[in-house]
């Protein structure tokens, strides 16, 4: 913390300015990682405890009732509401065909959730990228800074340098340390989300299959009927 302090009193515009940037991409990361922490461990277990519930349900509507309640971070009922929708009449969508428009609705409602799973990666992967390299140009216009200074005394000494070197490799250091729990992080949410995507993928080609049976079913009973 000293050496930091030095640093920040001694230091010029662009090393206070290297030395704030690295503390916002600090605080946003951890911002971020503990806001998709909660975020992706709720989604796995709603869908752990959602999905096995839907399916126990005597009917779609009380199975929707039943998922809204357990699905908290609403990465299942798009899905559902996706498939229930009404398609308006004298529209391309009416006319499709029902495999082709049930797979459709699917897929776009599939990629929206997706999507949010998937906020924050990218400033996880700009933070663990950058960060070090951010680090490294502090550095190294710290040294310059500091030998900058140590040649106006007219005397250099190994005891001169050596002080303010050191005290500028802490950008550096403050680089990785940044650097490292965004890399992290990123590896850790990329695992759960396609971990996520996995369980969704299969249970939106259920919901497909089901619709298509009923559609089936609903055809043969007007087919029996008088």
């Amino acid at each position: 913390m000293d050496g930091l302090a030095r640093i920040w009193s001694a230091g010029d515009g662009i090393t206070r300015m290297v030395a704030a940037l690295l503390l916002a991409m600090s605080v946003s990361a951890w911002v971020l990682i503990l806001w998709k922490s909660w975020g992706l461990t709720r989604a796995r277990r709603d869908l752990a405890r959602a999905v096995p519930v839907f399916w126990a349900a005597p009917d779609v509507q009380t199975g929707r009732t039943q998922l809204a309640v357990l699905d908290r971070e609403q990465i299942l009922v798009p899905m559902l509401d996706a498939l229930l929708q009404p398609t308006a009449a004298g529209t391309l969508d009416a006319g499709s065909d029902a495999e082709s428009r049930l797979t459709r609705l699917l897929r776009d409602a599939l990629h929206r959730i997706l999507g949010q799973l998937q906020t924050g990666q990218v400033l996880l992967a700009s933070v663990g990228s950058t960060s070090p390299f951010v680090g490294l140009f502090g550095t190294v216009w710290g040294i310059y800074h500091a030998l900058l200074g140590i040649s106006a005394t007219g005397s250099i000494s190994i005891d001169k340098v050596a002080g303010p070197v050191g005290e500028s490799l802490i950008m550096t250091a403050a680089g990785l340390a940044v650097a490292i729990p965004a890399v992290l992080a990123y590896n850790v949410f990329g695992k759960w989300v396609s971990a996520c995507e996995a369980d969704l993928e299969g249970f939106a080609h259920d919901l497909r299959e089901m619709a298509l049976q009923r559609r089936v079913a609903d055809v043969d009973d007007g087919l029996r009927s008088p």
